[in-house]
């Protein structure tokens, strides 16, 4: 079986743009959804709006593939299914372990999706003893003191940082050190590698941050509608309390005299 050791994708040799490779998934992930309800072609417009995307930038990212569709047919759902998983280096096996077994660690493990996207949990590693041989997703957590031999025996070029910040480092330098040259970092902190070590952070915190500040956005943007509706209403109010009492006043503008009875 063909592990992440031996095979890479080829990418970056065939000059697709970072930017393109990270919008691969999206394409992906709405072709299975289409290829799942036996969806034979789809066209630029409705791929694009299924993944979030506007159709010029979709056509740009597949020409990269040397894949331009049909005119007035679309494109083959099948065939973009398999160019994309083979690109982005999912037709084969990749070995992957999980270091830190905490909460996060464990809902990882019990992730169904990777089986199918082409990864294998290979190893699950924690630094507590008390942990060493707890089956986790129906594998036996191994101590960090293995970590070296199990990346060695399975062939793992990736490895899933889910550890407390203040041990990822120390963590990243061991996975390195032992050949790992692909890392996906949940911890809080940010990581330091040598050239040729890939990393993708992922930080739940910063993205509800940036949430919070789209919604403060929002709140702010909603009160000064209100405040302007507010002061609309105001002045309409007073233009037409002016416009009443301009009637009550004679022809040079004074107020009338009484008339006699």
């Amino acid at each position: 079986m063909a592990t992440g050791r031996t095979h890479r994708p080829a990418t970056r040799s065939r000059g697709i743009p970072e930017a393109t490779v990270a919008r691969l998934p999206l394409y992906l992930r709405a072709l299975t959804a289409l290829s799942e309800r036996s969806v034979p072609t789809v066209s630029s417009e409705e791929l694009a709006a299924a993944a979030g995307v506007n159709s010029a930038k979709l056509r740009k990212d597949f020409s990269y593939l040397g894949s331009y569709g049909t005119r007035g047919v679309g494109y083959d759902v099948e065939y973009l299914v398999y160019q994309i998983s083979r690109e982005l280096g999912l037709t084969q096996d990749w070995p992957v372990v999980i270091v830190g077994i905490g909460n996060l660690g464990a809902a990882l493990a019990n992730y169904g999706g990777f089986a199918s996207r082409g990864f294998r949990v290979a190893a699950l590693i924690d630094a507590d003893p008390a942990m060493a041989g707890k089956p986790v997703a129906g594998i036996p957590v191994q101590h960090t003191d293995e970590l070296e031999a199990i990346i060695r025996d399975n062939g793992v070029s990736i490895g899933v940082i889910a550890t407390p910040a203040g041990a990822a480092q120390q963590v990243c330098d061991r996975l390195v050190a032992a050949g790992v040259t692909s890392i996906l970092n949940f911890a809080p902190t940010v990581l330091t590698v040598p050239d040729g070590v890939d990393v993708r952070k992922v930080d739940l915190s910063i993205e509800l941050q940036i949430l919070a500040f789209h919604e403060q956005r929002k709140a702010g943007e909603e009160a000064a509608a209100d405040v302007t509706q507010a002061a609309g209403t105001t002045n309409s109010a007073v233009a037409a309390k002016r416009e009443d009492s301009s009637t009550d006043q004679g022809p040079d503008g004074d107020v009338p005299a009484v008339m006699p009875a």
